[in-house]
């Protein structure tokens, strides 16, 4: 790889890395777009890396974002800064304008994009990493907070016996290549490569561009939908309240901080009573994005079956287990306009 393009997106994973996680504290739309199934092998051929031009365009900065308003979805909206209770809340739109400046350049790397996978384990639990601790929730994670459940083992290039940490379900990462039986990645908001066993990961269509990001603030209780148009051109299409998810041990936690694909839609997604296995209702237009964490509409319990379209909660603080609750019409928004495996779920603080 060019030596100046490497030099240029360490810079951006280190201020990605800034922005969207310490400062948090914490194009067109493809709905036809062709997806590999889950057999897809990765051949030798499908892992040729493209050669990179000799001239590298300039990366762009937060100055060079443009945001104009232009709703799709105009219920329940909220100004850039509105009261709550005795404080002041706001949409963090330079901070946003961050992050779409790091996705605007994220597409300068030409490798294939994989996604990190293991939602309950299907793709086998992850080993134990090197160094781990017990949370407070009395599972297994690594030394930065991550737990192995649902989680992907990533091994350092230099020793593959033992993983050194987990990586998150739904982030995603450049595909750089294969070792032996590993395939090696880079994380799009990190500066390092791991190696990965390939059942935990799936590769990405080349055509993937992502034109669609869901903005998700878990300090002020909003959520934000954005389009783009071309080239540092956004377009605002929603702003509203939203609950995410609150550390209460040993059931409901933290919607995670970070970067994800929005993976999986359901039109209910079904959930369990805590600490049961009796059903407890279902969530209405859920898109899945970490774990077992989604955007959906406002939680139906049983024994009542139609749908809730608002709730006072909403916008207030964190009440959920994992996900983010929204109006039920604006889960639908999103459920519609936002597709599956091209759209960036970005959680901040």
């Amino acid at each position: 790889m060019n030596i100046n393009l490497l030099a240029m997106k360490k810079g951006f994973s280190i201020l990605l890395l800034t922005v969207c996680l310490l400062l948090f504290a914490c194009g067109e739309q493809q709905t036809g777009m062709p997806r590999l199934s889950e057999e897809t092998e990765l051949t030798p051929d499908s892992l040729l890396l493209p050669v990179l031009p000799a001239h590298t365009p300039e990366l762009l900065v937060a100055a060079d974002i443009n945001l104009t308003k232009d709703l799709l979805y105009d219920k329940y909206t909220l100004e850039d800064t509105y009261p709550y209770g005795d404080t002041v809340r706001s949409f963090k739109w330079e901070t946003i304008r961050k992050c779409l400046a790091f996705i605007e350049n994220m597409h300068r790397d030409t490798s294939q994009w994989v996604v990190l996978r293991n939602y309950k384990n299907l793709n086998s639990e992850a080993p134990l990493v090197r160094r781990y601790i017990r949370n407070a929730y009395g599972r297994v994670a690594d030394t930065l907070g991550v737990e192995r459940y649902q989680s992907v083992p990533l091994y350092l290039t230099t020793d593959s016996s033992v993983p050194e940490r987990y990586g998150r379900d739904g982030s995603l990462a450049y595909l750089r290549g294969k070792a032996g039986s590993f395939l090696r990645i880079a994380p799009v908001v990190e500066d390092e490569e791991y190696l990965v066993p390939p059942r935990y990961l799936r590769v990405l269509p080349d055509s993937t561009v992502f034109h669609h990001v869901v903005f998700v603030d878990r300090g002020d209780q909003n959520i934000a939908t954005l389009e783009r148009l071309s080239e540092g051109e956004w377009v605002i299409r929603s702003m509203n309240p939203a609950t995410t998810g609150v550390h209460r041990p040993p059931y409901a936690q933290e919607t995670p901080l970070g970067m994800f694909l929005l993976q999986e839609k359901k039109t209910k997604m079904v959930f369990l009573k805590d600490g049961g296995s009796a059903t407890g209702g279902y969530a209405p237009y859920a898109s899945r994005f970490t774990n077992g964490a989604y955007i959906h509409g406002v939680p139906v319990n049983v024994p009542r079956t139609e749908m809730i379209e608002y709730s006072w909660s909403l916008g207030t603080i964190p009440r959920s287990h994992m996900c983010v609750r929204n109006a039920t019409s604006h889960s639908k928004f999103i459920f519609d306009n936002m597709p599956a495996e091209a759209t960036l779920i970005v959680v901040i603080e």
